[in-house]
């Protein structure tokens, strides 16, 4: 019988060595549904991880989706700015907004915005701008250069303009023209310290592009309401949502592929150790005479599924970065950075596979009978 801890400790490995040199056409067979799967998983789990950094970077280019508004008829207070860049540490543009009516020599009202240009152009990359240079303050007697909105640019006449805010009037001059097809192409934007100059009105407002998942920006909106106590503080629902329903769709669509794969896998691997058990019978009916328990058989037989299943996911993990980084070129003609965060799922889930795949033929190694088998009955 085999008792000592030592004897049977050095027997299971001896035998876990030689089980894939017996049956090599067997193993190869097992390993090559493990490779295959966690091949799969892993270029599907890196383009979608790419994708979804992706893909927020392209949301974020579609404007503010976190909005602060001063109670109407006050300003933010004026360390508001500071605050909100202090909540988004670096994650996100946060971009003052201060707003007038003003009336054109005709006396038609105008909305005059102004605002910091340099962050503008960092939140709002998708404004069409008919000149690259965004602002050039005004100084003296020169007139204060004004990006004009599509639409403004027919009330104020285009070129140099005058605007008149409360009895002061303010000479003005178009450095460019912008086009958004929405509420901007009605406004003539001007840079914020000439706004307040002019006008004395502070920012009443400000657009924040911040970056992150969903759960992310959500927690970013309760930081700012505390900080900014007696401000509205909103998410702009269409660009969240928006990127919420289509992370969700992708992600679901990955789930539901990575699924249909593992029970490809786990039939596939269930076939080849089915197989592998009937095949060595005599073997493990000899373990069994000798004096095996039930427990060092199914370790055994458990480690080489967990050995198959570890082989599988380093030689998938490999192949499955060649093929997203692949992909990427062919489809998206965009570079695929390897995701090494995905090797620890892919190899617990080839592991796993693997286990799972060996649950029945361990339950027919139970009914194996010595006698019977070597008999040859």
């Amino acid at each position: 019988m085999i008792k000592r801890q030592g004897s049977g400790t050095g027997m299971f490995v001896r035998m876990l060595m030689r089980a894939a040199l017996v049956q090599p056409g067997r193993a190869a067979s097992a390993l090559m549904a493990v490779v295959v799967a966690a091949t799969v998983a892993t270029a599907m789990m890196t383009l979608y991880m790419d994708v979804q950094a992706k893909l927020r970077k392209e949301f974020r280019n579609y404007g503010a989706n976190i909005v602060v508004v001063a109670p109407e008829g006050k300003p933010l207070p004026a360390d508001a700015l500071t605050n909100v860049e202090r909540v988004l540490g670096g994650k996100g543009i946060a971009v003052p907004f201060a707003y007038a009516v003003a009336r054109t020599k005709e006396g038609a009202p105008i909305v005059v915005a102004g605002t910091d240009f340099e962050r503008v152009r960092k939140l709002n990359s998708w404004w069409a701008v008919s000149s690259a240079e965004y602002q050039v303050p005004g100084s003296g007697n020169k007139p204060v250069e004004a990006l004009v909105g599509v639409k403004a640019l027919q009330a104020v006449g285009g070129g140099s303009f005058k605007l008149d805010f409360d009895g002061r009037e303010q000479q003005f001059a178009t450095s460019g023209m912008l086009r958004t097809g929405a509420a901007e192409d009605s406004r003539v934007y001007l840079d914020l310290g000439e706004f307040e100059k002019w006008t004395g009105v502070h920012a009443s407002s400000i657009e924040i592009g911040a970056s992150g998942s969903t759960a992310e920006i959500d927690a970013t909106l309760r930081s700012l309401s505390s900080s900014l106590p007696g401000s509205e503080v909103r998410a702009v629902r269409q660009i969240v949502e928006g990127e919420a329903r289509v992370l969700g769709k992708t992600r679901a669509a990955l789930l539901a592929a990575i699924a249909i794969i593992i029970v490809t896998a786990i039939l596939c691997v269930l076939a080849t150790l089915t197989t592998w058990v009937l095949d060595r019978r005599r073997d493990f009916a000899i373990m069994k005479a000798l004096g095996a328990s039930e427990k060092l058989i199914n370790g055994f037989f458990a480690a080489e599924a967990a050995l198959l299943g570890a082989a599988g996911a380093v030689a998938g993990f490999a192949i499955g970065i060649g093929v997203a980084t692949w992909i990427g070129h062919a489809n998206f003609h965009a570079a695929v950075q390897p995701r090494w965060s995905v090797f620890p799922a892919v190899l617990a889930g080839s592991v796993a596979v693997a286990l799972l795949s060996a649950v029945l033929p361990i339950s027919m190694l139970r009914r194996v009978q010595p006698a019977t088998i070597l008999r040859g009955e």
